[in-house]
């Protein structure tokens, strides 16, 4: 299949239009800008050795069922999943219904195309002693000291806080000493409030103390060995260190920390729009996805615990 390095100037031109015009006026992180680029070209690359007309007007104009389903088949044969499938599909249809404002053409058989249904995956928290146990063994991780206490600061944010590692790690010296109430922009530049345990601001006071780099204001604090900023990568390496030495399964990572504070919360008593807000999910439907985790729990205690007549 054609490469999308080239892409006619024509195509790449009417997908920049649509890429400022929808995505980027929208605040788009620039990794979604990077995937939703990458997807058109991918699509229109296809549709122009499909086809085999490279005009504006005979390709774009002209893409039907036929066309669309082809473009589906091709994705599903080169083993791209449900979920990334309907996110091409996703793009796809926001930059054709845009174009077809444009240019004034129908689009229904592009916009009727339906996604693959794509299977729900629950999060996998850690329980509450796993959790615990992968911040206390994170101490003791590096021969470094520094190092060590800045595993368990970053953890402890996860846990603690319920930050992405891309949050955390996007911490600045303004940020130090960590206040009470962090002011937290996750995805799609959304901001939101976090209130920060005592446990994640001593965590984060004794890796400042002994970190030996400058922490200036505008500087990222958390660092790799050579001072460059810390990786998620790094990260994900202690993780996965930590789980093979506790025994723990895949599924605890980074992210799985996360999972567990919205997990805990709510098992704690905590609702789901206060947990919605303390995430920083934009729909209430993603959050919901605990309660089935916390369902699911309840079932095993179930289970195990009730009396046999």
């Amino acid at each position: 299949m054609a490469d999308v390095k080239i892409l006619p100037p024509e195509l790449c031109d009417i997908r920049e239009a649509w890429l400022r015009s929808r995505i980027v006026a929208k605040g788009s992180a620039s990794n979604t800008v990077l995937a939703y680029r990458r997807d058109i070209g991918e699509f229109l690359c296809f549709m122009i050795e499909y086809k085999g007309e490279g005009t504006r007007a005979e390709m774009l104009a002209g893409i039907g069922l036929r066309d669309m389903r082809a473009w589906m088949a091709h994705l599903r044969n080169s083993s791209v999943g449900a979920r990334s499938l309907a996110r091409k599909l996703s793009a796809v249809k926001n930059f054709y219904g845009w174009l077809a404002e444009q240019e004034g053409f129908d689009p229904t058989a592009v916009l009727m195309m339906r996604a693959p249904k794509v299977p729900k995956r629950l999060p996998r928290p850690l329980d509450s002693g796993a959790a615990r146990a992968m911040i206390k063994t994170a101490s003791a991780q590096s021969d470094i000291p520094w190092v060590a206490a800045r595993d368990v600061a970053v953890l402890t944010l996860l846990y603690a806080c319920g930050l992405r590692i891309s949050e955390a790690l996007g911490l600045t010296g303004k940020d130090l000493p960590l206040p009470r109430v962090l002011q937290i922009v996750g995805k799609g530049g959304k901001e939101r409030v976090v209130p920060v345990l005592d446990v994640a601001r001593e965590a984060t006071d004794t890796y400042f103390d002994l970190c030996p780099f400058s922490l200036e204001r505008e500087q990222l604090i958390f660092r790799g060995v050579r001072g460059g900023p810390l990786s998620p990568r790094t990260v994900q390496k202690v993780t996965e260190n930590l789980r093979l030495q506790l025994g723990l399964p895949p599924t605890a990572t980074p992210h799985a920390m996360r999972h567990s504070f919205a997990t805990h919360l709510l098992e704690s008593g905590g609702d789901l729009r206060t947990i919605q807000e303390l995430l920083g999910h934009a729909s209430l439907s993603t959050t919901q996805t605990y309660t089935a985790v916390d369902t699911r729990r309840l079932k095993a205690v179930y289970d195990v615990a009730h009396p046999r007549a």
